[in-house]
């Protein structure tokens, strides 16, 4: 009896093995077939034709698309996230898109859900994107004005990628290079906090990136990057040494020495022949004004404070080496921190002290995106168009004639 009911429990836990691998084949197999499955679903010509117009009056060129045998699931995932913007220089990571939001949204539609009551769910629900859509058919339907339509039409693929990347991000800051301007907006694309910015002028364009903030700095030394010691501040210390202590600028060795500029020949030196690191001590005068916040990116460009604050009265903002100078700085480190990190006044530019670097580490990560978008909504949800100030858009018209 006892051999009998060791084979029958042998038989039975061989049993429940084979029903498991099996059950496991089986899952691995629906989950291969699901996206298959979906497009096959969607692939009647009718649907497939309308989920293509609800993309086209979304802006969305559907060219790729226009083929039923095309991947519908690709089309789906285009019209929630869209692709990189244009002029893009630097993406510290791509995100996947929300595949279950896709595949969510093209089951509904196999259901018999209303093609546009599904497809809304998977485009941003930010306010401006909303008024963007609204605007794009004015533009088409009523104005027939297209070239005004296209700026909008990449407006609103860059907000899908703002989508797309920010994923459940807290907070955000955008920056529009082309308007000159940040805003901060909540998990729903709801602004939080908005002011003027002075972005790089033309020869030294502020590069469109996506990225994210990794610490706020106050009192930060100002590392001054090579091109700027080199060919902007040499020829004036070659002209007068007394530049580099009017200035509070330190000279460091490769070995990360301080160096006595008397003790330098500087008339020897070369923008090809530069051994030194010049380093602008903190303070009212430092060129980053009394704040910095960090930026994950190779470019060196990150978002600051200035000792020029009366440049954001300006119209035309377009006049740093690069980085991007903020109006409020203090406003903004709060903002990313999701916290008072520092009372509003706490950084005032008419105190002189050279007080040491303080570190602020932000976590959560806050999604930063650097972006050239030629119309945007205000705070008043208006519509309005912006400069091409770098002339990019008509480099590109003139390259692809």
């Amino acid at each position: 009896m006892k051999r009998l009911s060791r084979i029958s429990l042998s038989l039975i836990l061989c049993t429940l093995i084979l029903n498991l691998v099996s059950c496991k084949k089986k899952y691995e197999q629906a989950s291969e077939r699901t996206d298959e499955a979906l497009n096959q679903e969607l692939s009647d010509q009718e649907v497939h034709d309308h989920i293509l117009q609800y993309a086209r009056q979304n802006g969305i060129k559907t060219d790729a698309f226009d083929s039923p045998e095309s991947s519908t699931f690709s089309l789906l995932a285009e019209i929630g996230f869209g692709h990189k913007p244009k002029y893009i220089k630097y993406i510290e990571q791509v995100q996947p898109i929300d595949s279950a939001a896709v595949r969510t949204a093209g089951w509904s539609i196999v259901q018999g859900v209303a093609v546009e009551d599904a497809l809304k769910s998977l485009e941003p629900s930010y306010p401006a994107y909303q008024q963007l859509k609204k605007e794009y058919t004015r533009l088409m339907t009523e104005d027939n004005k297209l070239d005004s339509a296209q700026l909008v039409a990449e407006s609103m693929n860059a907000y899908r990628w703002v989508h797309r990347q920010a994923k459940d991000a807290t907070r955000l800051v955008l920056v529009n290079i082309r308007g000159a301007y940040l805003v901060g907006m909540d998990s729903s694309g709801k602004e939080a906090l908005q002011m003027r910015v002075v972005a790089g002028k033309k020869d030294k364009a502020t590069p469109p990136m996506d990225t994210y903030a990794t610490q706020v700095i106050t009192h930060p030394y100002w590392n001054v990057p090579r091109s700027i010691a080199v060919k902007e501040m040499l020829p004036k210390i070659q002209n007068n040494v007394a530049f580099l202590e009017n200035n509070n600028i330190e000279v460091i060795d490769k070995k990360g020495n301080t160096v006595d500029p008397e003790s330098v020949d500087w008339q020897a030196l070369s923008v090809d022949r530069f051994p030194y690191r010049l380093r602008q001590d903190t303070g009212a005068d430092n060129s980053l004004g009394l704040l910095k916040v960090e930026l994950k990116n190779p470019l060196a460009i990150y978002l600051h404070d200035t000792n020029a604050r009366y440049l954001f009265a300006k119209e035309q903002r377009w006049r740093s080496h690069g980085c991007v100078r903020v109006q409020r700085p203090t406003d903004l480190a709060n903002f990313m921190a999701g916290k008072q990190l520092l009372e509003s006044d706490s950084l005032d530019e008419t105190g002189s002290e050279a007080l040491p670097p303080t570190y602020y580490s932000l976590s959560p990560k806050v999604p930063v995106f650097l972006l050239y978008l030629g119309a945007d909504i205000n705070d008043k949800g208006q519509l309005v168009y912006y400069n091409d100030v770098y002339g990019w858009d008509k480099s590109e018209a003139i390259s692809a004639r």
